[in-house]
């Protein structure tokens, strides 16, 4: 038997123009999307290589650390999560994941794989984690590994506490991972100062980069205790100490260890660019500022924001409860319809109970933000009305 060519590949490629206004990606700008029609190039090309450390240094700069074991993992942001649990844990390390939203769930799923021993510590609903509440977990549990999410893009709540956690996991000889993905480039992140050991990011988010290589850097600390690990870590790919010599980490000569997309190199390096002449302090504030606009037009709209307390809502994915009665999909697919925007439904145990407005990177703007409330407005409108008229044919 033989197996025809597709008749879809016949067709050329289409792809609309939208307005990415969820949880992520963001649109990239027109300076990332030039970059990345350049030529390939070979994955160990001394100009991919600089390309590479050009891309290290941003890495290092948005991050605020010195660390030498900063790169990018070749995968999408759960990658980061990946290699930051594969790394550090052995098997029958006590691992405890602080809960805001989908995120903590999913690294302890990973880290159970790793074998771990995984405790959770969780918030309230809609809340932020307390001090005291995490302190109380680490004097029952004793973790060697505490995973947090700055920002969980599923609920809309942020982590305003990561300094004094820093402090807490050196008090109890605890290694703390911080997941940025959602957050940086919206709220002030500090890796150095806070004492973070592993901190990771997504390339498509504030950003504005192509999705698919996920920043990534480890303390002096925790590299430390990888190299003195019993045994390897049980996957490859992730690997920090290769995946280390392959960026040019460690002093001593490149490796290969897989074929990296130069393509997306080319485009994240832009990204960075950009964000570096801008200045992080001036990104962060660009993003509250758009935030709290957003967040005044929801008022005026007579929404409600889902988590309650301001200095816990995520400048950079905001949760607006679904009013009564409102079906989200009728008004997300109505936003997609008729303006090619997206705005996203909730995630995990925000399903069904929220919109999800992404702010970030080309699209944290005064005139998005504005736009995105007009929209917004007139599709649950309308959504109402074809309640009202489906009512009416009973």
């Amino acid at each position: 038997m033989e197996v025809p060519p597709p008749l879809v590949l016949k067709r050329p490629l289409y792809v609309p123009s939208k307005t990415l206004m969820g949880p992520g990606p963001s649109n990239c700008s027109h300076r990332v999307l030039e970059a990345m029609s350049n030529p390939v190039l070979g994955h160990m090309h001394p100009e991919c290589l600089q390309i590479m450390d050009e891309v290290k240094e941003g890495i290092k700069y948005i991050f605020q650390t010195l660390n030498d074991a900063t790169m990018c993992i070749s995968g999408a942001g759960h990658s980061g999560m990946e290699a930051a649990l594969c790394n550090l844990i052995e098997d029958g390390d006590v691992v405890l994941m602080g809960i805001t939203g989908v995120w903590g769930h999913r690294a302890g799923d990973m880290a159970r794989r790793y074998g771990a021993e995984v405790h959770y510590v969780e918030a309230s609903f809609g809340r932020a984690l307390s001090h005291e509440e995490i302190t109380f977990a680490f004097e029952a549990h004793r973790p060697k590994v505490f995973f947090i999410a700055q920002g969980d893009s599923s609920t809309g709540i942020i982590q305003q506490n990561i300094r004094e956690l820093g402090e807490l996991c050196r008090k109890y000889d605890c290694f703390l991972i911080v997941d940025t993905v959602a957050s940086l480039g919206g709220t002030e992140f500090l890796m150095d100062e806070w004492k973070v050991d592993v901190a990771y990011t997504g390339s498509q988010k504030s950003l504005g980069g192509p999705a698919g290589l996920t920043p990534i850097s480890f303390s002096k600390r925790a590299l430390t205790r990888i190299r003195k690990r019993k045994t390897k870590p049980k996957v490859y790919y992730f690997d920090i100490l290769l995946i280390g010599q392959y960026w040019g980490c460690y002093g001593t000569p490149r490796i290969y260890h897989h074929t990296i997309s130069s393509t997306l190199l080319y485009g994240l390096r832009e990204a960075l660019a950009h964000f570096c002449a801008v200045g992080l302090k001036a990104v962060v504030r660009r993003h509250q500022e758009c935030s709290k606009r957003l967040q005044l037009g929801i008022e005026e709209l007579g929404l409600e924001m889902f988590v309650s307390r301001e200095d816990e809502r995520l400048p950079t994915v905001n949760t607006i409860k679904v009013p009564f009665g409102v079906d989200w999909k009728k008004v997300a697919e109505y936003a997609m319809r008729k303006y090619s925007v997206e705005v996203s439904g909730g995630l995990g145990p925000t399903v069904e109970h929220v919109f999800r407005i992404g702010l970030m990177g080309e699209n944290a703007t005064v005139e998005r933000v504005d736009m995105v409330l007009s929209i917004l407005n007139e599709a649950i409108q309308s959504s109402k009305l074809g309640i009202k008229t489906d009512l009416s044919k009973i």
